[in-house]
C-alpha cells in the first residue's frame, strides 16, 4: 500500500510520528512471535523494545515496507535464538559451579569472583558518566522503570544506556563478562 511505503520513507527521515505508528503496529505481534522461543513475556518484550531502539538509533535506510517487516521478524527470531544460546551457556557454567562446590573448591571460586568484579568495575569506570550510573543501578538490581525514575530519564534511554554498557563490557571483558553476569544473579 502507498501509505505503508510512505511510513517507511518517513521512518528513513527519522520522523517520530512514523516510528510511533510502526512501533504500535508491530509491537504486540513481535512480542507474541518472540514468545514462540523465549516463552517469557518480559524477555520477549525486552527483545522487541531493544530492536526498536536499534531501528531508531541506526542510520539504516529501509527500501520497502515489506522489507522492513521481514527485517523486524528476522531480527526478533535471531535475538530470541541468541537469548536461548546465552541461557544454555549460562546453564553449563551453573552446572560446573555446582559440581565444584560439592567438591569443596569454593575458595578458588571466591578469589575468581573478586578478580572478575575488580576487572568489571575498572572497565565500568571507562564508560560515560550517565551510562555508568544506569549500569550501576542495574547491578544493584533496580528495574528499568526504577532507574528511569531515579535518573529522570525515559525507560527507552535506560535500555539504550544499559545496552551500550553491556556491549562495551562484552568487548572489553570478553568471557569475563559472562562470569560477571553469573556472579550477579547468584549462580556462582
Amino acid at each position: 500500500m502507498v501509505q505503508d511505503e510512505l511510513l517507511i520513507e518517513q521512518l528513513n527521515q527519522k520522523q517520530v510520528g512514523a516510528f510511533k505508528i510502526l512501533f504500535d503496529r508491530f509491537y504486540r505481534y513481535l512480542v507474541l512471535y518472540a514468545m514462540k522461543w523465549v516463552e517469557r513475556q518480559e524477555v520477549a518484550e525486552d527483545i522487541v523494545q531493544d530492536l526498536f531502539v536499534q531501528v531508531w538509533e541506526r542510520d539504516t535506510l529501509y527500501s520497502s515496507y515489506y522489507g522492513f517487516k521481514n527485517f523486524l521478524y528476522h531480527s526478533v527470531k535471531n535475538a530470541s535464538l541468541d537469548y536461548l544460546k546465552h541461557k544454555e551457556v549460562e546453564g553449563k557454567y551453573v552446572r560446573y559451579a555446582l559440581r565444584h562446590s560439592e567438591t569443596g573448591e569454593m575458595p578458588e571460586l571466591e578469589m575468581m569472583k573478586e578478580e572478575v568484579y575488580r576487572r568489571l568495575y575498572l572497565v565500568l569506570d571507562e564508560l560515560p558518566r550517565r551510562c555508568q550510573e544506569v549500569f550501576r543501578y542495574y547491578l544493584d538490581g533496580k528495574k528499568n522503570s526504577e532507574i528511569a525514575e531515579i535518573l529522570h530519564i525515559s525507560e527507552l534511554t535506560v535500555k539504550a544506556q544499559k545496552r551500550d554498557a553491556i556491549s562495551y563490557l562484552r568487548k572489553r571483558l570478553g568471557n569475563v563478562y559472562l562470569l560477571c553476569v553469573l556472579f550477579r544473579v547468584g549462580f556462582m
